[in-house]
């Protein structure tokens, strides 16, 4: 954006913000440390929870919406019938909107969806039809009904598609994509990334930022929208779109990201062994949900209980400063709690029980993932390793011969350590055989007639 530059230069994980306003005049952001410098419940709130990565203007948000209810959204393309838990910061955010006072949108990508976003990706998105994005919008929007309250008066769902899909390619070209040059979105890192690595960047994914700029322009117009918020990979988008405002509505928007979560191992949060983190019960089981949330690393469960419940920070300081073996009920506290935001109560109380006599007890609980096998296939027997692969317990037939190998599988509650072992009819127990990938990782074979 023509005279706009976020520079992150955090010394404590906190972003520090450079904003020069089109009036040239510049404004140093100060280091976000100390709460009682904000007016706005919402932009304190978010603070002092973790979620500041970069903001257009700190100072200038926190004056508007300690001034009276601000609008502002998100933006989630429908590239699958589920988020993943990836997309469960921004969630918390529009939530966090709705609890102080302000007005949500959750704006679904039904036209922008039909290009498909380069940010953070080294190919094209394969494209959707009609049918399949609309089914798929029908599903995430059951996610949002768990976290915002949607009404006239409350929370939006929108679809870009309502203004995206009538646009006249030379007018939107002569209107909107004046403003665009060529020179800004090639340093934009979408694009930039793909370059350097040598992948194509088609000129369909090319136009996906003026889009998502237009989005913000539209929703202005529509709703009265300020504030666009997302993930810090979408800062160079979202800025796009403060500028576009500005010069087509003459409109003070503001852009505010989220940081990148990463656990305290470094590792990209919400990624397993055994795929995405899914948002959907049809895609992760409310069980699986909650052991997720319950295998925590020690040291992220401060943090994660600031971002992803609606725990007061004073409940969080006792819950996080546990030690030893008390820490792991700061995690069972963790699980519920998320699982009851995203599941419901009932959901997560099963869960919650059926990890206590698992673990606790030792036994099989009712919600663990099952599998469902044929008893004829039993009577020649089936390799371990292909049963733990069927089970879900491991991605593929190496990496089940590597869990058994290094000691890691159970049969049972029987440690399995021969790759070559077979399980046969000996090992059904009441109709049921148990599989254990670690101390954490359970599943249950079915046997069929």
């Amino acid at each position: 954006m023509a005279g706009m530059v976020s520079t992150p230069r955090a010394r404590t994980g906190t972003a520090l913000l450079l904003c020069q306003p089109a009036t040239g005049s510049s404004i140093f952001g100060e280091e976000v440390t100390a709460m009682a410098q904000f007016r706005s419940d919402l932009v304190q709130t978010l603070v002092s929870r973790g979620f500041l990565h970069q903001c257009t203007n700190l100072e200038a948000l926190d004056a508007k919406t300690a001034a009276g209810p601000i609008t502002g959204y998100i933006g989630f393309d429908a590239t699958a019938d589920s988020l993943h838990v990836g997309s469960l910061v921004q969630i918390m955010m529009l939530r966090w909107m709705q609890k102080t006072g302000h007005r949500p949108i959750a704006l679904m990508g039904g036209g922008t969806t039909k290009i498909g976003d380069p940010s953070g990706k080294d190919e094209s998105r394969s494209l959707l039809d009609d049918a399949t994005i609309a089914a798929n919008i029908a599903s995430i929007q059951k996610v949002f009904n768990r976290f915002l309250t949607f009404g006239s008066k409350d929370a939006i769902l929108a679809n870009n598609a309502e203004w995206l899909d009538g646009l006249q390619y030379i007018p939107f070209l002569r209107d909107v994509g004046k403003h665009f040059t060529i020179n800004r979105m090639l340093t934009m890192d979408s694009v930039k990334l793909r370059l350097e690595r040598e992948q194509p960047l088609t000129f369909l994914e090319f136009n996906y930022m003026i889009l998502q700029g237009y989005d913000f322009v539209e929703l202005f117009k529509r709703y009265g929208c300020t504030l666009q918020l997302g993930g810090s990979d979408q800062w160079g988008n979202i800025i796009q779109g403060v500028d576009l405002g500005r010069r087509i509505v003459e409109a003070e928007l503001f852009g505010f990201t989220c940081p990148l979560i990463t656990t305290a191992s470094g590792a990209k949060m919400g990624k397993t062994a055994a795929g995405a983190v899914w948002l959907k019960a049809e895609r992760l089981a409310p069980y699986d949900y909650y052991q997720f949330w319950r295998n925590t690393e020690d040291g992220d469960v401060g943090r994660f209980l600031k971002l992803f419940t609606d725990f007061s920070l004073d409940e969080i300081t006792r819950l996080e400063a546990l030690q030893g073996a008390d820490i792991n009920e700061a995690k069972k506290v963790l699980a519920l709690a998320a699982t009851t935001l995203l599941h419901g109560e009932a959901a997560a109380n099963d869960a919650a029980e059926t990890a206590r006599r698992t673990f606790e007890q030792g036994g099989i609980g009712d919600d663990l993932p099952t599998v469902n096998i044929n008893a004829s296939d039993l009577k020649t027997g089936i390799a371990a390793w292909d049963l733990f692969v069927r089970a879900g317990l491991a991605p593929s037939n190496g990496e089940s011969r590597r869990l058994i190998r290094g000691g890691g599988a159970k049969i049972n509650d029987q440690k399995c350590d021969d790759e070559n072992a077979v399980v046969t009819t000996a090992a059904v127990t009441d109709g049921v055989i148990k599989l254990s990938a670690g101390k954490k990782r359970h599943a249950i074979v079915k046997i069929s007639s």
